[in-house]
């Protein structure tokens, strides 16, 4: 069989190389590392992409993410999501949203009865 780290001049393959340099770069490196420079990569694609991107990477990535998981696992990041937003809301956010989500659903029956 073929090594597959190797090119046919038996040099090291761009694979090979990419993971050695993540290696290593994981080695020197700590998490603030990594965070600054996401931090930075998602500063430089707002800058450079707009809204329609975003929304096709995100039902891409909703489209991907339905063909790999079943009901059971949204309602487990459902509940999550939900145990860590009333953690950080009060009464009055969810007034608000009930509020906002009402008035929403009346101009969508406004607008079915046109």
């Amino acid at each position: 069989m073929a090594n597959n780290n190797k090119n046919n001049n038996g040099k090291m393959s761009l694979e090979e190389a990419g993971r050695k340099g993540g290696e290593a770069t994981a080695k020197n490196h700590d998490r603030e590392f990594y965070e600054e420079i996401g931090q930075k990569g998602g500063e430089a694609t707002s800058e450079n992409h707009d809204k329609d991107f975003y929304q096709e990477i995100g039902k891409k990535g909703g489209e991907a993410t339905s063909e790999n998981h079943d009901k059971d696992f949204y309602e487990k990041i459902g509940q999550k999501g939900g145990e860590a937003t009333s953690k950080n809301h009060d009464k009055d956010f969810y007034e608000e949203i009930g509020e906002k989500g009402g008035e929403a659903r009346a101009k969508q029956r406004n607008n079915d009865d046109d």
